[in-house]
């Protein structure tokens, strides 16, 4: 189970204020008592998709969006625990949900990201 602290939410509300989809977000992990996994179910629901109701659905899910949070500019900032720059991309230039935005950044940012980008990464073709 992912489990994000209270203070942490705490944070990320303060600083993702100017989206309303991620406040909700945010309150719904909270409501969760910080159960990552099953907040973001609950919010695919809301946002009209139907996931299967397994630990592993958050994980493939977020996998959809690795091509743009494996990119160079977001990596530091994720591994730093910092989220914020990669919900604003995904929320104005993605079709990843809003509702789920930061779900899928919370949990990349988590498992860490360079071994969730390590299979893009094996899988990229070198340009030389």
């Amino acid at each position: 189970m992912l489990s994000i602290p209270l203070i942490e939410i705490t944070q990320l509300i303060e600083r993702l204020a100017d989206y309303p989809e991620a406040l909700r977000s945010l309150q719904e992990i909270e409501d969760c008592d910080g159960d990552l996994n099953d907040a973001a179910l609950s919010l695919a629901l809301r946002a009209g998709l139907e996931p299967s109701e397994n630990d592993g659905w958050l994980e493939g899910f977020a996998k959809r969006y690795r091509h743009i949070a494996c990119l160079s500019q977001f990596r530091a900032a994720l591994n730093d625990q910092q989220i914020v720059e990669l919900v604003q991309h995904l929320t104005q230039n993605s079709q990843c949900p809003n509702l789920l935005v930061v779900p899928v950044a919370l949990y990349i940012s988590k498992t860490g990201v360079d071994t969730f980008c390590q299979s893009f990464d094996n899988s990229r073709v070198s340009a030389d």
